[in-house]
């Protein structure tokens, strides 16, 4: 018994340990917002500042316009979400029933995209917009590339949910006289939406951070996301690292307090066709 204590001892401690390290850049982005300039830069670097700068956080949201950049982040991410939750649930569902050779191939190109970078794919993303007129319309045309790379990503995800659902319940629609697009609808989709909402929480997150594709589409500051905004701070001879921190703990926060909120979700639905 003693033995099994000492290791369960042994394993809270080192988990502990790797969740300081992990943890350890969002307490120093915190704590930098509230330094001075002079505390941000000192020498041996300061834990814990001595006069907290809570006007550090004013100051960033007025003279930036945080608003504005954080609504066109909202703006931009829920129609990223919608646009391939709306396309991405069908092909993962034509992935999941239908079995062949050739939807394994489907499959393996759909896994391929995923591992190209944004910078590989935003040079011939834009060449094609802007032959087709879509850059007039910078927000629609980010929204169209954050879909094109993170569709992939859903597509797996929501594929594994579809094949934990049994088959037996669509045969048994399909019996009771349902076309197999109503079996999708009022059998498989409402089963599916934990698994499903859990892939658009993920994906979600990552078109709220999403930086290559604005930058490269959104010329205008009008239509710039948070995270276009935060390279504003960049310039050639000085870098307010208490502002940029500012900034940062105002932009990441609502994402964190989501993601603590709904992790359980997160995790049930990322093992939900672990299973199957």
């Amino acid at each position: 018994m003693t033995r099994y204590a000492s290791r369960n001892t042994v394993l809270v401690l080192v988990a502990i340990a790797f969740a300081i390290i992990y943890l350890f850049p969002l307490y120093w982005m915190y704590i930098t917002a509230i330094k001075t300039s002079s505390e941000a830069f000192a020498n041996p670097p300061i834990f814990i500042p001595t006069h907290a700068q809570w006007s550090n956080f004013v100051d960033v949201w007025v003279s930036r316009g945080m608003g504005r950049y954080l609504w066109n982040s909202f703006y931009i991410a829920t129609g990223s979400v919608i646009l391939i939750a709306a396309l991405g649930s069908g092909c993962a569902y034509v992935l999941a029933r239908y079995r062949s050779i050739w939807i394994d191939i489907g499959l393996f190109l759909i896994l391929m995209l995923q591992v190209l970078p944004p910078s590989l794919m935003v040079t011939p993303i834009f060449v094609g917009f802007s032959q087709l007129g879509i850059l007039e319309y910078p927000r629609f045309a980010t929204i169209l590339g954050i879909t094109a790379k993170s569709m992939p990503f859903f597509v797996v995800l929501v594929r594994a949910t579809f094949m934990s659902v049994p088959m037996e319940l669509e045969e048994a629609a399909l019996v009771d006289g349902n076309s197999r697009i109503g079996a999708f609808f009022h059998i498989v989709l409402p089963l599916a939406r934990n698994g499903i909402l859990v892939s658009a929480i993920l994906i979600y997150m990552q078109a709220f951070g999403e930086f290559v594709y604005s930058k490269t589409f959104i010329a205008d500051a009008i239509y710039q996301p948070a995270s276009v905004g935060l390279n504003t701070f960049m310039g050639p001879n000085t870098v307010e690292w208490d502002k940029i921190m500012a900034y940062s703990s105002i932009y990441v926060t609502p994402i964190l307090a989501v993601f603590v909120l709904l992790q359980r979700k997160i995790v049930s639905g990322l093992t939900s066709g672990a299973l199957k």
